[in-house]
């Protein structure tokens, strides 16, 4: 997979970029930095690390904008609390207005998650009532990646980088990745090496995968396996992203977890 690939967003009107380019990053820097989840890939209430992608297996929670994981949620709905908010016990809202409220009371408190989540709602537009509007997307998530949300630089290098809605500018969106990567975030790591293997920098890109691998990107431990096949990448370095990939799912493990995975799956 190329990121050439993953571009399937028409033509739309470009708009400007809505602050200054990031600061380089150091390849140094971005090598060494970035090998463990950050916080917000911690459950709040269980403490264990999410299991990755973390929407798959964790839920948002507008009230306060932590990212509860199945687990949690299950047991807490076991004990009667299912009409409640599992970590702050804010009753759920029962309409889209209602929960859109609660994150811009959080927005007005300058978290920089509800900030970015936010920002999404406005990018995809007809999503809990609000009409899309691009240039308050990328303002919101500007103000949010400022404030250290890892997904808005994600979110934000994609725009850039493939040119979705904005003047392209690849060096911008690279940027973006370089300062979520070095923080933890996965899918910016998975996405620099995806990058650099367009670039036929072989070496790089498994080097970014192994880091991502062995925090739990299934995506990245495929690609090293497939440029492994390709003789760009040897038995060694598969062999210790697949370990350390395998130590990350043990990490994630725990029997309130499995009970949810087999209520949650067979609720899908």
């Amino acid at each position: 997979m190329s990121l050439a690939e993953e571009q399937h967003q028409p033509p739309a009107p470009a708009v400007p970029a809505a602050g200054p380019l990031p600061d380089a990053v150091t390849e140094e820097e971005l090598m060494n930095s970035g090998h463990e989840l950050p916080d917000i890939y911690t459950c709040p209430l269980c403490c264990q690390p999410l299991a990755l992608p973390a929407r798959k297996h964790s839920k948002y929670k507008s009230c306060c904008m932590k990212m509860v994981c199945h687990g949690c949620i299950h047991a807490s709905r076991k004990r009667g609390m299912g009409k409640m908010c599992a970590f702050c016990r804010t009753p759920t809202p029962d309409s889209d207005a209602a929960a859109l409220a609660l994150v811009r009371k959080r927005v007005d408190a300058k978290d920089p998650e509800a900030i970015g989540f936010l920002a999404g709602a406005y990018y995809r537009g007809n999503h809990r009532g609000l009409q899309q509007d691009i240039p308050r997307a990328i303002e919101l998530w500007t103000e949010a990646a400022n404030l250290g949300d890892l997904h808005a630089h994600f979110n934000l290098g994609r725009m850039y980088y493939f040119g979705k809605y904005v003047e392209q500018d690849e060096a911008r969106g690279v940027r973006h990745w370089q300062h979520a990567a070095i923080q933890g975030h996965p899918e910016s790591r998975f996405t620099l090496g995806i990058h650099e293997c367009d670039e036929r920098n072989h070496e790089l890109a498994v080097q970014h995968w192994m880091i991502s691998a062995k925090i739990g990107c299934e995506q990245s431990l495929n690609e090293i396996k497939g440029i492994f096949m390709k003789g760009h990448a040897t038995k060694a370095q598969y062999t210790e992203a697949l370990m350390g990939y395998q130590n990350a799912l043990e990490e994630v493990k725990s029997p309130q977890r499995e009970v949810a995975k087999a209520y949650f799956n067979g609720s899908d």
